[in-house]
């Protein structure tokens, strides 16, 4: 499925995305690293669910056609898809959030709890119990953060799949091309240095460590925690206390899958989600 992007001015931001279909609003969320776009991450998904809803998909700050913004990137993310929202008239809608987009999404479940109706997550949101921080994905992607070649691109891609036949050349090449445009280097630099990743792990393992997930006891709507068995960015273990945590919140687990549970299970994962959004509460 392809269509022209459209923009839209956020708080005097520049906000790139694509829309398909017709039904309830439905937000597709993209994750961080190298490369992505909100298409790169949901093209292949957007037909089955511009079927049942109006589906947008975005490039979320700093990414494909989207300018960047400073200050903590998912807080500052979460007020600009909100500013999407307004500026195209959503007054709720569901979201699926791949990784960072998941945080995304659990942060405006939080703070903007009439603008959310259902959330799905894949990967991302909780807190490693047993996995130490930061794992081999993340490691990964700071080596590229680091020393952005091709060859530590494609390591990084390999880790975030269980079939490693995903991480075609070409899908290398097209990653690589996006991940070294000036823009969206400069937002892989912010969020992943290894200056970056330090300071998180000492964070992530003080007394102030609960401060990372408190925020999810604020969330009201019904969410979907989906995860690959396999996931080697954010381990499985993550999904326990988020599970406590919210109020409505549900998991399941693809078998044989990494962290693209979008992609690397695509008919179980629209299936699982449709049926999930379409439920009634």
């Amino acid at each position: 499925m392809s269509a022209d992007a459209k923009t839209v001015q956020v708080n005097g931001k520049t906000v790139s995305y694509h829309v398909f279909g017709d039904g309830p609003d439905l937000l597709l969320l993209h994750g961080s690293g190298p490369g992505v776009t909100g298409m790169a991450n949901f093209e292949n998904n957007a037909p089955t669910y511009a079927k049942h809803f109006r589906t947008y998909i975005l490039d979320l700050p700093g990414y494909g056609g989207s300018d960047p913004v400073e200050g903590q990137q998912d807080l500052a993310t979460a007020e600009i898809v909100i500013g999407f929202m307004d500026a195209l008239k959503i007054q709720s809608a569901s979201i699926i959030g791949n990784s960072f987009g998941g945080f995304v999404g659990s942060r405006m479940a939080a703070n903007h709890p009439t603008r959310v109706s259902k959330l799905v997550t894949i990967g991302g949101i909780g807190f490693g119990i047993f996995a130490g921080f930061p794992n081999e994905g993340i490691n990964l992607l700071t080596e590229f953060a680091e020393d952005p070649t091709r060859e530590r691109i494609k390591q990084w891609l390999r880790s975030m799949v269980y079939d490693k036949s995903i991480v075609t050349d070409e899908l290398v090449d097209r990653r690589f091309k996006q991940a070294t445009e000036p823009k969206t280097m400069a937002t892989t630099k912010i969020m992943y240095s290894r200056a970056q990743m330090e300071g998180m792990a000492k964070f992530m393992e003080g007394p102030m460590a609960i401060k990372t997930i408190e925020y999810l006891g604020q969330i009201t709507c019904p969410v979907l925690l989906c995860w690959g068995r396999d996931d080697r960015v954010s381990a499985l273990d993550r999904a326990l206390l988020p599970m406590r945590m919210i109020q409505k919140c549900e998991l399941h687990v693809f078998p044989n899958c990494g962290h693209w549970a979008m992609i690397e299970r695509k008919a179980e994962f629209e299936s699982t989600t449709l049926a999930f959004l379409q439920r009634s509460e």
